[in-house]
């Protein structure tokens, strides 16, 4: 795929499909490994379409791809089977892949429908991908997700789509639909097992070992889920003694029962009908477990293992046994026990009685009471004596039918057996009396034996007929299949080879453009060299004047049969709709145009060195099957820059990794909510809303004109966001963060990314009518300047100059408007995911970068002005980068709380006593008769 230029030149095609395309996903069979390991291996497949890729991985769960497979630089084949050969299942479903420098891959589905299935998508995928490059050098507007930005499209498509081949390609197509196991519910699906492959592979431990290591680390598992997480979770449990005991007992039973049958079967009939007998049930992890040892026995070249296995068994069984008879001794033990305390509790009760009806009776209790009370006594006895006897008979009935229930199951299972014993029987003298019908037929028909060999001939010929009518159908479709592989790869290589002649004729166009430049370069300082005498004009200032003229033209649109043949340097416009060259002064013109050369020399130069553009694509590549979370990966990708094509899903994931509790705690479309009473009723801040609207960015296409398309979007932003934080309602800065958020997010997203930056990375009075907050990062960054950078910082005290009226504006709207927009959106991007303490380090980093021209002017005057420009000149992001997070380090963000405290309270304190002063002044003028009447402007306006 190729390089991001700077014009933009590839956008969002890595996003996911949309949601009406259906993700091209699924399980197929890859042959690997070499010699005795080499075999089929279940993997899961997944298409990216942002690189014409078919990553491959262990499973849907694996954060990691083991490979790829370039489909856009590949072509497909499958061979149909012999005519005189058996076709196997793996030669019916088994399907080729050729990629560049000869190497085959080849791939198996599960069934013919699905191997045709994956051939057309894949044929579909790359010609769409391939039809891409040469149709456009941007994406079309749908590839975009979202944003001002997306709506751009600066490049021309010149070729246009061959109708005649399209038309080929929908004759030969073959429709199919796929099966359960593609698409993204097969992920929920067991991978589909190849009874004689060897799951093993020693060229892919290390990924492996990484997938397996990725699912152990810490942290919530819905992280670590993927798109394609199953809807059930499997718990493998080790079987209880229970279950243990139970299904011994059960396959004992029943081997009884099958021996018995035999034994019945053998002595009434004179076949054997050997049966199986019935598998108890296992637990899920034992099943595994014989699953995985079959599968190891069947592939390991000695077998002599299994004799152990099953003696080994053989004494478990015995030892288990043991135990469980001595467990029912102790169980009889247990009952007598139990029948010992209850008769001796029944004695110490007795006992105790007789203590206290002969405590009572020394007490002068009346006799006849005390008989009485015996007799009671002696009833109550009795009737517990006879309720334990009719427990104890309940128990023996209990006992007694749950016998009979285990006898009658007995019984009926018995007579099952038997039932099948005599429908065995009933078959077998069936099949008898067929085998007797037929011999009374042969016999009978001695005569008509010659006729018999031709009615075989013609059975002989039908299904030799029908295999080669099947032969025939199958010849047809793989005749399709390559005509339109061939046709396709055919259209692929004259759209290289015509977009090969259109490079060819650019790079023409730039190299004689080159040697103009020098020849008139070396005329100049040919004519600079030679001194002139005379007063008139020398030819060297026509040069001159000629070179200027040249260099201040904007370049023009083109036509479309053109657009190839002109080298683009500098355009109008960049890829964020900033305008490049300024239409007032020619001298800042001139200066403009050589930074946008310079930052057009450094981007191609940095897409030269495509570590950073692999490392995003690997990283996303990897978050395929699982959802994006945070960590040092991350982080550094983030702080290199996010490629422009990924930064509008990038920026709308770290905006929702900050405001996902507001989000969650949020009515249903509560942005529109928001709008729509923002436009029935307006609120004191729309007024300076829609003053500051043209204000916001004049010099950005998408919001120069009360007709683009920003405005309006501008406007609901800010309108929303006035009423739910009436606090703030609207200041002067929260119109250019807007601006900027828009152009790479829809308005909702913007409006949530202001959210995310007014209420959750700065103090609470940033954006207040005060500007405490602004006021106190200012005292911080001082504190900071003078640790970090303490040469600057005293050149600054010498000469007395308060640089914070330049750094005001920097932190108040991070950046925008302070230095060119490239830098802009690297700061944006570290800024979004880890919050405002890279506003410090970009401005110190920024201070750090010129140090030394600063250190070298000497008087207040030039120091002041070179501040207000400076920013500008600094082009290489790289460098400024490495500044901010490599030179300034350490950088504790405990430290900068700590600090905006410690100045907090001193800017309140000082507020206050502004405050005393002010109504001081007021009782003062009140009192005074000369100065009530002057009143200043605000007073009058109030």
């Amino acid at each position: 795929m190729p390089a991001a230029g700077s014009e933009g030149e590839e956008g969002l095609a890595g996003e996911q499909p949309g949601p009406g395309t259906p993700k091209l996903c699924g399980y197929l069979q890859k042959l690997s490994g070499k010699g005795p390991l080499r075999g089929f291996r279940s993997r899961w497949f997944v298409f990216d379409p942002r690189r014409c890729y078919l990553y491959y991985f262990k499973g849907p769960q694996e954060p990691l791809p083991l490979g790829h497979l370039d489909i856009a630089s590949s072509c497909f084949s499958y061979h149909q089977p012999e005519a005189g050969a058996a076709a196997s299942g793996d030669e019916l479903t088994a399907f080729e892949v050729h990629s560049p420098g000869g190497a085959v891959t080849v791939l198996k589905a599960a069934t013919r429908q699905d191997t045709t299935y994956w051939l057309q998508e894949l044929q579909q995928k790359r010609w769409e991908y391939c039809h891409s490059l040469d149709s456009r050098t941007s994406p079309t507007p749908s590839d975009f997700s979202k944003g001002l930005v997306a709506k751009d499209n600066p490049d021309i498509s010149i070729l246009n789509q061959n109708a005649s081949a399209e038309r080929a390609r929908n004759i030969l197509a073959v429709e199919t639909s796929p099966t359960d196991l593609v698409g993204e519910q097969a992920a929920s699906q067991p991978a589909p097992v190849q009874g004689s492959a060897i799951n093993f592979s020693l060229k892919q431990w290390s990924t492996e070992i990484k997938n397996s290591m990725s699912s152990l680390r810490k942290g919530s598992n819905d992280n670590r889920r993927s798109i394609f997480y199953t809807t059930e979770e499997w718990e493998l449990l080790d079987p209880t003694p229970k279950d243990l005991e139970d299904s011994m007992a059960l396959e004992e039973k029943r081997k009884h029962l099958a021996e018995g049958s035999k034994g019945l079967t053998s002595s009434a009939f004179p076949f054997d009908f050997g049966r199986i007998p019935h598998k108890a049930r296992r637990p899920l992890k034992d099943m595994i477990g014989s699953s995985k040892n079959r599968t190891s026995s069947d592939s390991s070249p000695t077998e002599c293992c299994s004799g152990n296995g099953n003696r080994l068994l053989s004494e478990l069984q015995l030892k288990y046994q043991s135990q469980q008879e001595e467990l029912e001794k102790l169980k009889k033990d247990l009952l007598s026990q139990k029948e010992l305390v209850r008769l001796l509790q029944q004695t110490v009760r007795s006992s105790q009685y007789d203590k206290y009806f002969a405590s009572r009776l020394c007490e002068g209790v009346p006799k006849d009471t005390l008989e009485l009370l015996h007799q009671k006594d002696d009833q109550i006895l009795g009737l517990n004596n006879q309720l334990e006897k009719l427990n104890l008979e309940k128990d023996s009935l209990q006992q007694e039918v749950k016998n009979l229930k285990c006898k009658v199951g007995e019984l009926n299972e018995r007579l099952g057996m038997l039932m099948e014993t005599i429908q065995a029987k009933d078959e077998v003298i069936m099949k008898l009396s067929r085998q007797l019908s037929e011999c009374e037929d042969s016999t009978s028909s001695q005569s008509g034996a010659i006729n018999s060999p031709t009615a075989t001939c013609s059975n002989k010929e039908l299904q030799e007929l029908d295999r080669l009518k099947d032969n025939l159908q199958g010849y047809k479709t793989q005749n399709k299949f390559l005509n339109k592989e061939i046709l396709e790869l055919s259209t692929l290589r004259r759209n290289a080879e015509a977009r090969e002649r259109e490079w060819q004729a650019k790079y023409t166009s730039l190299e004689a453009k080159l040697c103009q430049i020098e020849s008139k370069y070396l005329i100049l300082l040919q004519e600079m060299k030679t001194p002139v005498c005379s007063e008139d004009q020398s030819p060297a200032s026509e040069v001159i004047t000629q070179l200027l003229e040249d260099a201040l033209k904007a370049e023009p649109n083109e036509q479309p049969e053109q657009a190839f043949f002109k080298p683009h340097l500098v355009s109008e416009y960049d890829i964020y709709g900033f305008q490049t060259i300024p239409e007032d002064d020619d001298e800042e013109k001139l200066v403009a145009k050589s930074r946008a050369l310079d930052l057009r020399s450094l981007s191609l130069s940095e897409n030269r060195e495509i570590s950073t553009g692999v490392k995003w694509e690997n990283y996303l590549a990897s978050t395929m099957n699982r959802e994006m979370m945070r960590c040092v990966e991350l982080k550094n990708l983030i702080r290199s820059g996010i490629p422009h094509e990924h930064r509008s899903k990038m920026w709308k994931w770290c905006v929702n990794l900050h405001v996902k509790k507001f989000k969650d705690s949020a009515v249903p479309g509560y942005f529109q909510i928001l709008l729509q009473k923002a436009l029935e009723k307006p609120n004191p801040a729309s007024k300076q809303i829609e003053l500051d609207l043209l204000r916001t960015l004049p010099n950005n296409k998408h919001y120069s004109s009360p007709t683009s398309e920003g405005i309006q979007k501008l406007r609901n932003v800010l309108l929303a966001f006035s009423w739910r934080n009436p606090d703030i309602g609207y200041c002067q800065g929260l119109n250019r963060l807007v601006a900027i958020a828009l152009l790479y997010l829809e308005q909702e997203d913007a409006f949530w990314c202001l959210v995310t930056i007014v209420e959750v990375f700065m103090p609470r009075d940033y954006y207040t009518k005060t500007l405490l907050g602004s006021q106190v990062d200012q005292r911080v960054f001082k504190d900071l300047l003078s640790e970090k950078l303490p040469r600057l910082h005293s050149h600054f005290e010498q000469y007395k100059v308060d640089y914070t009226l330049i750094t005001f504006n920097w932190f108040l709207v991070v950046f925008v408007d302070s230095v060119v927009s490239d830098i802009l959106f690297k700061i944006w991007d570290s800024f979004l995911y880890e919050g405002p303490k890279v506003i410090f380090r970009f401005a110190l980093a920024l201070f750090k970068y010129k140090e030394e021209e600063i250190l070298k002017l000497q008087d207040s005057m030039s120091i002041f002005k070179y501040l207000r420009y400076f920013t500008r000149t600094i082009l290489d992001a790289r460098k400024l980068t490495a500044i901010a997070f490599g030179d300034l380090n350490p950088f504790p963000l405990r430290q900068i709380r700590n600090r905006r405290a410690y100045h907090l309270d001193k800017v309140r304190l000082e507020l206050t006593e502004l405050e005393a002063i002010r109504e001081d002044f007021l009782r003062e003028r009140e009192t005074c008769a000369e100065k009530r009447d002057l009143i200043s402007d605000d007073e009058e306006d109030s």
